[in-house]
């Protein structure tokens, strides 16, 4: 084997070794890896001036596809250069450095799409270093052994053991393969997802709720394509996987009933757009701010900065109060009472005076007064105003028109009067007054007598 094993590659390249085709094979190699390298840097250059991207995934990612432009691309011009070269002298060195410009490029290739998959937003998955280290462990032994040579014989031997899985008979070499494929078309489909889902967020004509649903059902259709394409590669027949969804509906019907009453009042609530990010609700007696819409439920993040996770379900079935405007605006109103004795269309020119000048009230619709009710003490007035961005609070607003209406109020003379009460004496003042009660002597003596 260890004859077999250096009459290989290093056979060839211990041949060449002092020959003056060496140094023609050495020449051509370090002049494609200097095209290459050129070639890659300016590749690499376009690429970052073209992408531009305010997302860490894609920055992450492209960290590793620039690493593999430098060896695909030595790999592609090396590989041109020992066709050429190979129909008038040896090429071993050419031959041998193929193998680790291509696993090596293979490497970084792999990385882009892992780093794609396994990250989110800056955040790396701690799956990303497992695939990573498995990857190169994989690529750097099939480098050896393609080197070697006997990558051949490794194969017939993986093909050769065989052993017994339920009814089916499998090799290690089927198992192995499987697993690969499995794999490869699962990170593509996640891979795809995630770039789907990349362009759907930075799309500016569909609505926040309808690109997260879009989303989701396009990685899950992703997901399922791969897992069908995956089994039918391996051999399993998915025919039998009708038997197994019908299982799955009964499971849901009966112990998920709950889960998935949560999955699809999610995706109704992300599609009917009741709910939206940032919104402030108030749901069985919890107020705060909507920060995510999950397909399982919904993160609110009340007034104590605690958030809390409710079920997609309760938002569909409960009560919940939506303090959020759509509009951008809401209406707000200042109750006032004047004096009897004051002139009222002066009091209420006064009222539309107040709202000048403060900061988010609408000039259109126009601030309005109105004579609410005659109270007991006063007439009651009313000023109705319409106030910009209302979910972000109304009491700074109403403060400012409370103060300018004392002021206005104050200057021309309106009085705001206060609580006055009369009490009456109906008869008799001397009837009505309490009568101050003497005990004699013989009295007191029989009280003592009774005790």
């Amino acid at each position: 084997m260890q004859n077999r094993i250096f009459s290989h590659m290093f056979g060839d390249l211990a041949r060449d070794f002092g020959q003056p085709v060496m140094l023609w094979q050495v020449g051509v190699l370090f002049g494609t890896l200097a095209i290459a390298w050129l070639l890659a840097r300016v590749l690499r250059r376009s690429l970052d001036l073209r992408r531009q991207t305010r997302y860490q995934t894609l920055r992450f990612g492209a960290e590793s596809l620039n690493r593999a432009f430098f060896p695909l691309i030595g790999a592609a011009l090396v590989w041109v250069a020992r066709a050429i070269t190979g129909q008038f002298m040896h090429t071993s060195l050419l031959d041998l450095a193929l193998v680790p410009l291509f696993g090596i490029g293979l490497i970084y290739i792999v990385f882009f799409f892992a780093r794609r998959v396994f990250s989110h937003d800056g955040e790396v998955h701690p799956w990303l270093f497992l695939v990573e280290k498995i990857v190169s462990l994989v690529v750097w032994a099939g480098m050896a052994l393609t080197v070697m040579g006997i990558q051949d014989d490794v194969i017939r031997w993986m093909a050769s053991v065989q052993f017994r899985v339920a009814n089916a008979h499998m090799t290690l070499l089927s198992l192995i393969t499987g697993l690969l494929w499995v794999c490869v078309t699962m990170v593509v489909a996640m891979w795809l997802g995630s770039t789907f889902e990349d362009r759907l967020i930075r799309s500016t004509t569909l609505d926040a709720n309808l690109k997260v649903v879009v989303a989701r059902v396009g990685r899950a259709a992703f997901v399922l394509a791969a897992v069908l394409i995956s089994l039918s590669l391996v051999g399993i027949d998915i025919t039998v996987l009708g038997v197994f969804g019908g299982a799955l509906g009964v499971g849901l019907g009966f112990g998920l009933q709950k889960i998935a009453s949560n999955y699809v009042s999610g995706f109704i609530i992300l599609i009917d757009r009741s709910l939206r990010i940032g919104d402030t609700i108030n749901v069985s007696g919890l107020q705060g701010m909507v920060t995510q819409i999950r397909t399982r439920y919904t993160v609110v993040r009340g007034l104590d900065g605690i958030e809390t996770l409710i079920p997609n379900e309760k938002l569909i079935t409960d009560v919940v109060q939506n303090q959020s405007s759509y509009l951008t605006r809401g209406l707000a109103k200042v109750a006032v009472q004047i004096a009897y004795t004051s002139n009222v269309e002066q009091a209420m020119g006064l009222l539309t005076q107040a709202v000048e000048g403060v900061a988010r009230v609408l000039r259109e619709p126009a601030p309005t007064p109105y004579l609410a009710s005659f109270g007991a003490d006063g007439i009651n007035l009313e000023l109705g105003f319409w106030i910009e961005d209302a979910a972000t609070g109304t009491a700074s607003v109403r403060s400012a028109v409370n103060r300018n209406i004392w002021r206005l109020f104050s200057e021309h003379g309106i009085s705001i009067p206060f609580a006055q009460r009369e009490v009456r004496i109906v008869g008799n003042a001397s009837d009505a007054m309490p009568r101050p009660v003497t005990m004699t002597t013989p009295a007191a003596n029989q009280a003592d007598n009774a005790l």
